[in-house]
């Protein structure tokens, strides 16, 4: 997202990381159970807020160092799309999220205040653990694929009532 688009939008810019190895058995994503927050309890990619004028690559590496104590390089981050999350019931819940994976860093994750991190199969993601939306674009963007989409909440602001874009 520009600086240009994040001033159109009210919806808060946030950014989510999702880090890819070859596990014994297969490709492995990082995980993390939120501890606080908006989605505690669920497992989430590492990301956050963006700081105010932030651009969305430093956001990435700044939240995966804070919740997972990973370091990255913005060379090694690979831009995969954007999904703007509606909460029509909740809308300070809103917020425009720019996704990326990743597949070196430094260091061994460790948990934090907001997560607790650990590899998952790619082949046996819990996506009832997960916020609803993910089970429509997450196994695109974890076999490479990228997204642009748009998904609405139901008044339980945890179902999803409805999506649009690419990458569903």
């Amino acid at each position: 997202m520009t600086e240009r688009d994040e001033t159109k939008s009210q919806h808060a810019p946030v950014v989510v990381v999702y880090l890819l190895r070859d596990g014994a058995d297969g490709p492995e994503v990082l995980l993390g159970e939120k501890r606080r927050g908006l989605g505690a309890g669920r497992l989430v990619g590492p990301g956050g807020k963006r700081e105010p004028g932030e651009p969305p690559e430093a956001a990435a590496v700044r939240e995966v160092a804070e919740e997972v104590g990973l370091h990255l390089d913005v060379a090694d981050l690979e831009a995969r799309g954007t999904l703007d999350y509606r909460f029509p019931f909740r809308p300070s819940w809103s917020q425009v999220s720019d996704v990326f994976v990743c597949r070196r860093w430094r260091g061994t994750p460790t948990g934090s205040d907001e997560l607790e991190p650990r590899w998952v199969p790619v082949d046996a993601v819990p996506w009832d653990a997960m916020w609803d939306d993910a089970r429509y674009w997450l196994p695109g963007v974890l076999r490479g694929g990228t997204v642009s989409a748009r998904f609405s909440f139901a008044e339980d602001n945890a179902t999803v009532s409805g999506f649009s874009g690419t990458g569903v």
